[in-house]
């Protein structure tokens, strides 16, 4: 037996996690992400003992058990979901609209891929709850009543396209449901097809070539207008609405843009000018709509807008049909308000047969084939099938819609202190006693970096949920950690405090405080009247490093049994026998204490899994503290 301290002391243990040994696997950052169901699964951690060539793995009960139920003894089973093994089926993926083959070759070389085209919204709810992933383009509509029928299996949706209006992001977000998209590979595709719908409406170009097909030959009728030196006003400067407005100046156009979240220096960047909404209706002579559709933009050009544009104004739209009043736009084509309109898109698709709009003289239509190319199919269906497969390994995708956006190199840096924050979030809510539950919660992170130059968003979202899952039936991920912590009425804030140590490691120490709360474990709780503990990364592994006012050094790997202590002399050497009298080895001792003689904190580190009858007679030890 090891022992980092010769202080002997009166014994009540807290908790121990159960453990068996097997091979070790690499852990995966974000697998947070996935849904798990109550049921035994295999976690794999790296030994604290550097004698182990072997790292012990532990079988957990995702079941968490309330945590200090009695005064006699105190034992928590913990569920780790960060360095989950594949011990799970392949998972089902959805593709309920046609995706390119390069796409469903790599869905397939990871899970089991059905192809279920053209279903209805009540056969999707039923196939739903099935899945672990769905992929739609847009005439899939993944409702709230989607994501209730998955009942928590649904772990991602992926939107082969740009635009996401056909997926209710709060039901995701609430459910926890991940959201990306594929909004690169079809960009150039979009916006060529909008310069090309803006130069053949310009020429008419569609016009003269239906009356020729019908034996007419009408030059005088078909007089076009140049784009040279025109205004075109770019509604939407994002990844397609830039390509549009570049490709403009190349033709010699003036290009002004509308976009209330576009950054200047980027529209400068490409020689555009942002400006109102107002003054560009009121100045374009082309204008070209990639406004995404939502409450916000929905039948935005209307009446009203169309009186705002100036005379003989003409419209393009590749974007979304919903933005524009289709009656209303008919009233200003007839009017001459809107000379031309060119649309590839509409409110309902396909428009019914006989639509004023569509058959209307002055409007050029095309079947929504603003991502209609072949390099564009395909790209977006690696794409989509990429970010997809990435969130299915519980990888974040930089195209995640509703989570927040994480760098690659951040989430790297940040691996062993997400699995801290996990662990440090799990331990204090055992730490409360009953009462009106936890409704304050501050994070102190200690690090000599720049503030700037930390991203905590993740470091709270697993704290979060360490802190809610095992007292709700909520599942917790990055996705909804901040909302379901708003709905329970729980309040995070967040302190930074520079740290006397190196800026190479991105943080010295993380201290989770809960406030106006009773703790079953009086040496939890601070001078302050808070329970508080921290912990810090040492040589990548997670450790316990404080526990109210007394200071630890604990791996937060393996089987660690945490007691409270009345400081007497032998008392280590009698918790070690006790512990090998059941065959159990202790690995490492570590004993925090105020001052001689009096109350402290005693952390044992021991290789096998310690029977209910060794934690009994250790509760039994001589000079033990009562807790409650």
């Amino acid at each position: 037996m090891a022992a980092s301290s010769s202080s002997s002391s009166s014994i009540k243990p807290i908790f121990t996690t159960r453990s068996k040994s097997s091979n070790s696997s690499k852990s995966s950052l974000l697998s947070f992400l996935h849904n798990t169901k109550p049921k035994p699964i295999s976690l794999k951690f790296s030994s604290h003992n550097s004698n182990y060539t072997t790292p012990p793995s532990f079988t957990i009960s995702n079941s968490l058990q309330t945590a200090l139920e009695t005064s006699e003894l105190h034992v928590s089973k913990f569920q780790d979901d960060l360095n989950v093994q594949a011990v799970t089926p392949k998972p089902t993926i959805l593709v309920s609209e046609k995706l390119g083959e390069a796409g469903l070759a790599i869905l397939r070389s990871f899970g089991n891929v059905e192809c279920l085209y053209d279903l209805s919204p009540e056969a999707l709810c039923e196939k739903i709850s099935q899945c672990d992933a769905l992929i739609v383009r847009s005439g899939t509509k993944v409702t709230r009543s989607v994501f209730e029928a998955a009942n928590g299996k649904l772990k991602v949706v992926g939107r082969a396209g740009v635009g996401i209006d056909n997926v209710d992001l709060q039901a995701a977000t609430e459910f926890g449901c991940l959201v990306v998209n594929a909004p690169i590979a079809n960009t150039v595709a979009a916006a060529e097809h909008g310069i090309a719908l803006l130069a053949s409406m310009a020429r008419n170009v569609s016009q003269a070539d239906a009356s020729i097909k019908a034996g007419k030959w009408l030059r005088s009728k078909y007089v076009g207008v140049s784009l040279v030196g025109k205004t075109l006003a770019v509604m939407g400067f994002g990844k397609v609405g830039s390509e549009v407005a570049r490709r403009a100046k190349g033709l010699g156009m003036n290009v002004i843009a509308h976009d209330p979240y576009a950054p200047a220096d980027k529209a400068r960047a490409v020689g555009v000018e942002l400006v109102s909404f107002d003054q560009a209706l009121a100045t374009a002579d082309f204008i070209s709509l990639h406004m995404p559709l939502n409450p916000t933009t929905s039948k935005i050009f209307n009446d009203e807008t169309f009186a705002k544009m100036k005379k003989g104004v003409r419209i393009v739209n590749v974007a979304r049909g919903g933005v524009i009043d289709e009656e209303a736009l008919v009233r200003a084509l007839d009017s001459g308000v809107v000379a031309q309109a060119a649309l590839d898109v509409f409110t309902e698709e396909p428009p019914a047969k006989d639509s004023k709009l569509v058959q209307h003289e002055n409007v050029t239509v095309t079947p929504h084939l603003g991502a209609s190319t072949k390099e564009a199919q395909e790209g977006v269906a690696i794409e989509i099938a990429e970010a997809v497969v990435g969130a299915l390994r519980g990888e974040l995708s930089a195209t995640a819609i509703n989570a927040p956006m994480v760098p690659s190199e951040v989430l790297s840096e940040l691996a062993p202190y997400v699995v801290l924050a996990k662990k440090l979030g799990r331990l204090a809510v055992q730490l409360v006693s009953g009462g009106s539950g936890i409704k304050s919660v501050k994070l102190i992170y200690r690090s000599a970096r720049d503030p700037d130059d930390l991203d905590t968003r993740i470091l709270r979202a697993m704290i979060t949920k360490g802190i809610i899952e095992p007292i709700s039936a909520s599942f917790i991920n990055l996705v909804n950690a901040d909302f379901t912590a708003k709905q329970k009425g729980l309040r995070i804030s967040e302190e930074r405090v520079v740290a006397d140590s190196s800026p190479e490691f991105p943080i010295d120490s993380i201290q989770v405080q809960l406030s106006n709360v009773d703790s079953k474990f009086a040496a939890a709780v601070s001078e302050n009247g808070e329970i508080s503990i921290e912990g810090k990364v040492k040589f990548g592994i997670p450790h316990l490093t404080r526990v109210g006012s007394f200071g630890v050094d604990a791996s937060l790997e393996g089987n660690l049994i945490l007691c409270r202590q009345v400081d007497q002399p032998g008392m280590i050497g009698k918790v070690g026998n006790i512990l090998g009298e059941h065959n159990v080895n202790v690995n490492f001792m570590s004993v925090g204490r105020t001052f001689r003689r009096n109350h402290g904190i005693m952390a044992i580190g021991v290789d096998e899994e310690p029977n209910q009858d060794s934690l009994k007679e250790i509760g039994k030890v001589h000079f033990v503290a009562r807790i409650l």
